[in-house]
Formats: C-alpha cells, sequence, structure tokens
C-alpha cells in the first residue's frame, strides 16, 4: 500500500508540473464498452442546451453513458460556468479562474428543463470557491425557478463541499431539494492525491449536518474505484457512509479522462460491484447503485423513486 501512495504521489507531481502522466497501459474490460451517443433525441437535447448556453457534467466530464441519458430526455446540468477553481486528479472539467456569476442561468436552466418535460432533474457545479457561498445562492435560485415552472418535476442537487460553510449549506437545503448529494468520492488515504482541496472528514460533515438541518432531507453520495484503495477501504468508506444516514449511494469505476489525469489502478469486476451493492444494502441505504459505468446522476431518476424523495 504504502509503494502505491507514493507511486500516486510522483504521478500527482508530476501533472501539477502540466507533465503527461505516463504509465503502463491497462487494458479496459468488454463490460466497460458502450456505444457512441446518437439519435434523434440525444441530437434535439444537444441542440437545446446550446441554443440556452447551458453546460452539462455529461459532456464537461466525458461521462460514458451521455448517449443513453439523453435518449431518455435525462442530464445533469453543470451550472456557476464550466470553469472549476479546483484541479481534482481525476475530473476532466477545466481548472482556472471562473467567468464572472451568471444571474440568468437559473432561469435559462428551468426553461430548458420545461421544454424537454423532465420528471426529475440533477443539477450540479464546478467548485466555486472565488465566490462568498461558493454558489449556494445560484443552486437556491436553480430550485425554485424550476419549480415555478415544473412544480412536479424533483430536483436532485449534486453540490461542492462550500468549503465546510454551514450557513451555505443551509441556503441550499432551505430551498427544499428532493435530494442533496455531495459525492465522497474516495478513500482518506487518496484524498490528498486525488482530490486536493477537498477533505474527508468535510464531506461527511457537510452529509450529517444536512440531515440535522432538516431530517426529512432525502441525502446522498457516491463513491468510485480503481484509483488504488483497498477492498477494505472502500467497505469502510460506505460504513462511514452509514453512519451519517445517507440515504443512496453510488459506486461506479474511475475512467481515466486523458493522459495527465491519474492512471486506473485496475478495473474493479462486475461481480465486486455487485458484493459492494448487497454489503451497502445490508448497512441500511434505500438504495445502492453500484456497477462499473455507475456515475452519480446515472438513472438517477429511478433512484429517487426508489428512496421515496418527496414531491
Amino acid at each position: 500500500m504504502e509503494n502505491t501512495t507514493d507511486s500516486l504521489v510522483q504521478i500527482a507531481t508530476r501533472r501539477a508540473a502540466g507533465a503527461a502522466v505516463v504509465d503502463a497501459p491497462v487494458r479496459k474490460p468488454s463490460w466497460l464498452k458502450v456505444k457512441s451517443p446518437g439519435g434523434e433525441t440525444y441530437a434535439e437535447v444537444r441542440r437545446l442546451m446550446r441554443d440556452l448556453k447551458l453546460h452539462t457534467v455529461c459532456e464537461e466530464a466525458h461521462c460514458p453513458n451521455v448517449g443513453e441519458c439523453w435518449n431518455h430526455r435525462a442530464a445533469t446540468f453543470l451550472i456557476l460556468g464550466d470553469v472549476c477553481t479546483r484541479n481534482c486528479a481525476y475530473c476532466a472539467v477545466a481548472h482556472g479562474t471562473p467567468e464572472p456569476l451568471d444571474r440568468e442561468e437559473p432561469r435559462r436552466l428551468a426553461e430548458a428543463v420545461e421544454a424537454m418535460r423532465l420528471q426529475h432533474v440533477v443539477v450540479t457545479s464546478v467548485d466555486r470557491d472565488d465566490l462568498p457561498d461558493g454558489g449556494a445562492g445560484q443552486y437556491a435560485d436553480v430550485v425554485r425557478e424550476i419549480r415555478l415552472r415544473m412544480a412536479e418535476t424533483s430536483v436532485e442537487l449534486l453540490t461542492p463541499d462550500f468549503k465546510g460553510d454551514a450557513a451555505a449549506l443551509r441556503t441550499v437545503v432551505e430551498a427544499r431539494p428532493d435530494i442533496l448529494n455531495h459525492n465522497l468520492e474516495t478513500v482518506p488515504r487518496l484524498y490528498r492525491i486525488a482530490r486536493p482541496g477537498g477533505r474527508y472528514d468535510r464531506a461527511l460533515e457537510l452529509l450529517a449536518r444536512a440531515k440535522g438541518m432538516d431530517p426529512l432531507q432525502v441525502t446522498k453520495s457516491g463513491i468510485m474505484v480503481g484509483l488504488g484503495e483497498t477492498w477494505d477501504e472502500a467497505v469502510t468508506a460506505l460504513r462511514d457512509l452509514a453512519a451519517v444516514r445517507v440515504d443512496l449511494v453510488t459506486v461506479g469505476q474511475y475512467l481515466r479522462p486523458s493522459p495527465t489525469h491519474l492512471p486506473v489502478a485496475r478495473y474493479w469486476t462486475p461481480e465486486e460491484f455487485a458484493e459492494l451493492r448487497r454489503i451497502g444494502m445490508g448497512l441500511g441505504f434505500r438504495h445502492v447503485e453500484s456497477g462499473p459505468l455507475v456515475r452519480s446522476s446515472y438513472h438517477a431518476w429511478e433512484q429517487a423513486e426508489r428512496a421515496g424523495a418527496r414531491p
């Protein structure tokens, strides 16, 4: 484990210096192959996003499920721009200095939800550590705008950690999203390498605080595997999420976005994902979505229904 961690530190150092990370290739298994996105509905959704000048994490993060989701008229909207103030070593979203806050973005997003007649919508964002509230107010405005146009649509928010700001979190909770999601992402040992700027304990604290602010709030989190964590570390992360009363959990395979990102340590098998789901359900989660291609918003509409998220 120590050698693996040392190797990842070296990789992270090279990446921070702007160098490509060269490592022995790991062959992608057959169960990770997906069809290229296409189809009439996919093209229609893509045009709508362009016309309304909206971003989606489906494209920005190179999600392998973009074709499936868009053809089901499901999308995960990316608010607060498309440039992140942090530089996580696993994430494909661009980092740097963001544009000023776009106050019209919540209205345009709600227009897209109405045009697509979405029954469930997922909204996430880049990290905006440059904003006093980390973008919490924009999240709340998005919920309000969607409810004005589509009161029957359930809203799931996948938020940043707001640097531990309880007031910012309260702004989001008081907007009453149907599901509040914040991803744990990885295990404590790998945080400083994979998620600089984030903290494992702070992520758990956000989820615990959300339940404390509103015990009826459905909470959700997720982890990815394949960065070099052990089986026991992955199971411990699930136990930590259960301890803060998280309702929904996703577990998916890390896929390397480019040669400058952290390499895949190994590909977990479908059988291992099935076992993690069994363990998770035994820990008391309402639902566990676990599989190689699972992402936070994968089949989010079905997860919301199974969890009984309030209308």
